[in-house]
């Protein structure tokens, strides 16, 4: 009856030490990568990643 949708985002790949879970994600859309991070005490952030010219990273072939 009701088709599954694909999420907006790709996880490229994620990491969890001391208490802190690291994801790069990928917005299918634009290609833009974030970096999630969140701590299991509470908390956690979203922001773009940069390149070394603080150039947000797109990958537009994505």
């Amino acid at each position: 009856m009701f088709k599954k949708e694909e999420g907006r985002f790709h996880v490229k790949s994620s990491e969890y030490f001391s208490n802190t879970q690291l994801t790069v994600l990928i917005d299918k859309e634009t290609g833009v990568h974030y970096l999630h991070s969140w701590i299991t005490s509470g908390g956690g952030g979203l922001t773009p990643l940069l390149d070394e010219n603080g150039d947000v990273i797109i990958n537009k072939n994505f």
